[in-house]
């Protein structure tokens, strides 16, 4: 169990559309409160009442006409309001925070996929963050025309899902490119696997995770 001067983990979720993160997160969660550990699950954008009006702005198919810089700000300040609000006090109370995307989404779909300039995301990075990054990132990795059919079976397509299939290739590429450059905070997940087999990869994985609840700087974060 967390002592209250143990700081908590911060673990995010990532991957393209359709990759099964929700009910991924969901299993992580079971297995992590199971080995006693306080859980706050959370997502991006949104995590809080401001972040999820944020949310809803964001994800409405009528937004057709919303540029990609007023995007990527409000994809800073939901995610300004979720750290001080949410995700910092609870890893300073020694609580662990199962978030599903963070900033490498922003890298991802922001600058892949609308092709807004590293360094303008990098500085609003360094501006909200401080340094702070997450102690490990699962990236959901499977291929684009799946994950597109897996999200159309969902049902409405948001602002987002109603891209083009370029879109998305760059946002994998992206991914898989930021998985590259921080190999020690990244761990890949097929997830076009059948679901039975995507879990077993993740029990690997969690184990991983447990294994900081007894490190006493088991992660990336400050």
């Amino acid at each position: 169990m967390n002592t209250p001067t143990q700081r908590g983990r911060f673990i995010t979720l990532e991957g393209g559309e359709g990759a099964g993160k929700s009910t991924n997160a969901a299993y992580i969660a079971r297995r992590l409160e199971a080995s006693g550990i306080r859980l706050h699950q959370t997502r991006e954008p949104g995590g809080t009442a401001l972040g999820e009006q944020i949310r809803t702005l964001l994800l409405d198919p009528s937004q057709q006409t919303m540029h990609a810089d007023t995007e990527l700000l409000l994809m800073f300040a939901a995610r300004a309001q979720h750290l001080n609000e949410v995700i910092l006090p609870a890893l300073q109370a020694g609580d662990w925070v199962l978030c599903d995307r963070f900033t490498d989404a922003t890298y991802a779909y922001q600058g892949g996929g609308r092709g807004i300039d590293m360094q303008r995301i990098a500085e609003l990075e360094a501006w909200v963050q401080q340094g702070f990054q997450p102690d490990m990132t699962l990236l959901f990795d499977l291929p684009v025309e799946t994950g597109l059919a897996r999200a159309g079976e969902r049902g409405a397509l948001d602002r987002f899902e109603q891209e083009q299939k370029a879109f998305f290739s760059a946002v994998r590429e992206t991914y898989l490119q930021r998985a590259a450059q921080y190999p020690g905070r990244f761990r890949i997940i097929d997830a076009g696997r059948e679901l039975p087999e995507v879990q077993h990869q993740l029990d690997k994985l969690v184990d991983e995770l447990l294994a900081m609840q007894h490190s006493p700087d088991g992660g990336q974060s400050r």
